[in-house]
């Protein structure tokens, strides 16, 4: 291949410095938690391979020491290669494969790039390749990164719970097609977002116990070729010690390599939390809306200036914030899903994307929500007045007078009261279709937001 530089206090070496040469895309580098899932199948595979007899001790824990500098914050600057790379992540392991073994050789007390002690392909990718340790390390990195999202969808959850049993006693008129509809209770529609939530939690929950099964071991083809066959058991139960996860063994390790259904699904299950979340912001936009020209009947708590232009002005900046996370998402959702049919034979040469695009989804998600919930959802109150005169002027309280009348008469006393701008309770007196007790009680919005005839 030639020559190439390398800066003389890098620990990379030949291969990530012409990675680094060639692709210049983006500017963006692979997922801290990428780089921690490499680190843990770097010191698992040289751990397990000196238990099996086949790496000297010495450089095992060597190379296991540079690895937890790493995993300590140390020498991050070194993983430079671009998202968009030579397929399969090639680059990339051999990024980790270099900055590993050149640490590991000043350890030892020997000089970066003297490679015969500690060489990145013998010794600190021995049993491994690319093949195999990049779908391992999608599917670690994506366990970890799950852990950290679905605490913070079940808190959300916990908030619009918290929300929806302080409004309960909020009675406002509903609505479908945006038209007024029968009397619902504030607080039932903040309990239905966190009911939606919860399901959300699970679908996550089954899509992270799905990355929990491991191909490792199955090197270049799903064979296991230059594996001890021992080393892929080993490595499974070494890495659920280091990762704190119930990794397991995939029946099929060339069906491991082959698929990326597991990826697919993760990013199936942020893209259906996404597309909830955008409906429940719309919602809160919606509801919040005005103050004097819309809806009003929730107030978003006021983080800032809503406007260069017009003073006074407040937006609901944060489900604001929350949709554009979640057109993200969406979209990230729909490159790995190309990137997952892509794959041809043994092998899908497109995991980088895929891994990026699922690890940002899973963190702006989680900081997105965050934010969502402490500085929005947690603050909302509610307009009762607002919510209150709706639910007693709305037309389709006639809606109770079906038992009553039969819904013709009581489609006339719609029409009459929009078309007079009388409520309901008023025209089906003046008719005297009712007496005025009897329309009081039959019309009252409150009990109407329970099962049951009036």
């Amino acid at each position: 291949m030639g020559e190439e530089q390398v800066p003389a206090d890098a620990y990379y070496g030949l291969h990530t410095a012409r990675s680094l040469r060639i692709f210049q895309v983006s500017g963006l580098r692979a997922h801290p938690l990428l780089v921690d899932a490499y680190m843990m199948i770097k010191m698992a595979a040289a751990q397990v391979n000196a238990d099996l007899g086949l790496l000297p001790r010495d450089v095992a824990d060597a190379i296991a020491a540079a690895a937890q500098d790493v995993l300590d914050g140390r020498l991050r600057d070194q993983f430079g290669v671009d998202v968009f790379q030579m397929g399969a992540g090639t680059s990339f392991n051999m990024n980790c494969n270099e900055v590993l073994a050149n640490r590991a050789l000043e350890i030892l007390g020997e000089p970066r790039g003297a490679y015969k002690r500690v060489n990145p392909n013998d010794h600190v990718n021995m049993g491994q390749s690319t093949n195999d340790t990049f779908p391992t390390a999608m599917r670690v990195s994506g366990r970890m990164a799950f852990a950290r999202l679905m605490p913070e969808v079940e808190a959300l959850a916990d908030a619009f719970d918290e929300r929806g049993k302080a409004f309960d006693g909020v009675v406002k008129s509903g609505r479908t097609h945006l038209q007024d509809a029968v009397p619902i209770r504030l607080g039932q529609e903040f309990a239905a977002y966190g009911a939606t939530m919860r399901k959300c939690a699970r679908r996550l929950s089954a899509s992270a116990e799905e990355l929990e099964e491991l191909g490792i071991g199955g090197t270049a083809a799903g064979t296991g070729l230059n594996a001890h066959p021992e080393y892929p058991a080993r490595m499974v139960k070494r890495l659920s010690e280091l990762a704190g996860f119930s990794f397991r063994l995939a029946p099929d390790l060339r069906e491991a390599m082959q698929s990326h259904a597991p990826i697919e699904d993760a990013s199936a299950s942020l893209r259906l939390l996404a597309l909830e979340l955008i409906r429940i912001a719309n919602d809160l936009r919606l509801l919040s809306s005005g103050p004097t020209t819309g809806l009003a009947e929730i107030v978003l708590p006021p983080l800032q200036p809503g406007s260069s232009i017009m003073p006074g002005k407040v937006n609901p900046s944060v489900p604001e914030m929350l949709n554009m996370v979640c057109f993200q998402v969406v979209g990230n959702d729909l490159a790995i899903s190309m990137a997952g049919q892509a794959g041809q034979l043994e092998l899908n040469v497109m995991m980088p994307v895929m891994v990026h695009n699922l690890l940002q989804s899973c963190q702006i998600l989680q900081n997105g929500v965050r934010i969502f919930r402490e500085l929005c959802v947690k603050g909302i109150t509610a307009n009762e007045a607002r919510c209150r005169r709706y639910a007693e002027s709305t037309a389709a309280l006639a809606t109770a007078l079906n038992p009553y009348i039969g819904y013709a008469k009581a489609a006339e006393v719609a029409k009459e009261a929009l078309a007079s701008g009388k409520t309901i309770r008023e025209v089906v007196v003046e008719k005297g279709l009712l007496s005025p007790e009897k329309a009081a009680e039959v019309l009252d919005p409150l009990p109407m937001t329970e099962p049951g005839i009036r």
